[in-house]
């Protein structure tokens, strides 16, 4: 029983604190909504202060106050980990208020909210694609900008979730027995990304994915594959004439140089059958 005044006293207090706030919220006083506005956004209390600041940019709109505003509330979106609301606030910040101080920091923070929306790699990567052409875009604009280098920072790790992203699809290709595509796949990333630290793996699985399409292929495809699967075995093996799968992939290639002869003689014996 002795806890109940205190649990009474402290409903109250909730209470009265939340009616204040309803109270203010729909005092129709912009300059006092305003006020306290900011007082929330001091406090870190950051639902109160963006709900309060979209109640008045009407009536700051084209005063004094409006840049501030804006820009405190591009930053409640921010804080509430809401990305996508804050990159497109602060980017509209940094169009509306062309000559503020803060323009280049909301150009910034535009293109870093993207970057906080950037999924792990596994998921669809668009966020991430959309971060590093905000980043690119922000260097282009600001060359001169200490922010640079974290961009660029940025889009390094950002490209590497992309590059992962893709290594996981091509793998699955493989994993999934359908070699033409893991091919393809494993190509294309190469060209995407040629400075990739995977190269002799990737190289390999090429390789390999190569000489496992050709030998499950229809026979009037066989020659053919294996002979690409050969090409492929060359170009390996110059590039990485040290590699850590020397070993497999020499025995890949012989693999497919003995069954690119039977193919061969099986031919010529039917060739020369026919005559």
């Amino acid at each position: 029983m002795k806890k109940f005044p205190f649990i009474i006293l402290t409903i109250f207090i909730l209470v009265s604190c939340r009616s204040e706030y309803e109270k203010l919220r729909l005092s129709n006083d912009p300059e006092k909504m305003y006020r306290a506005a900011n007082k929330y956004y001091d406090d870190e209390e950051y639902v109160k202060a963006q709900i309060l600041y979209e109640s008045v940019i009407p009536f700051y709109r084209g005063k004094e106050e409006a840049e501030e505003l804006y820009y405190k509330f591009a930053y409640t979106h921010f804080h509430l980990n809401e990305f996508i609301l804050a990159s497109h606030y602060f980017k509209n910040f940094a169009t509306s208020f062309y000559n503020s101080e803060n323009r280049e920091e909301a150009d910034y923070m535009s293109a870093y909210a993207k970057y906080k929306m950037s999924p792990n790699f596994r998921l669809d990567q668009t966020s991430s694609k959309e971060a590093i052409e905000a980043f690119q875009s922000f260097a282009n604009a600001y060359p001169d900008s200490d922010r640079v280098a974290s961009c660029n920072q940025y889009i390094d790790q950002l490209r590497a979730k992309m590059e992962a992203k893709t290594f996981d699809q091509a793998k699955l290709y493989y994993d999934l027995k359908n070699y033409n595509s893991a091919i393809r796949s494993f190509e294309n990333m190469l060209k995407d990304y040629p400075e990739t630290k995977r190269g002799e793996e990737i190289r390999f699985l090429i390789l390999q994915s190569s000489y496992n399409w050709a030998e499950k292929s229809i026979y009037e495809k066989k020659e053919d594959r294996f002979e690409q699967s050969i090409k492929k075995y060359d170009l390996f093996s110059k590039k990485y004439p040290n590699s850590t799968y020397k070993r497999e992939a020499k025995s890949i290639y012989d693999k497919s140089l003995t069954e690119l002869n039977k193919l061969k003689d099986v031919r010529l014996k039917n060739t020369s059958a026919e005559h």
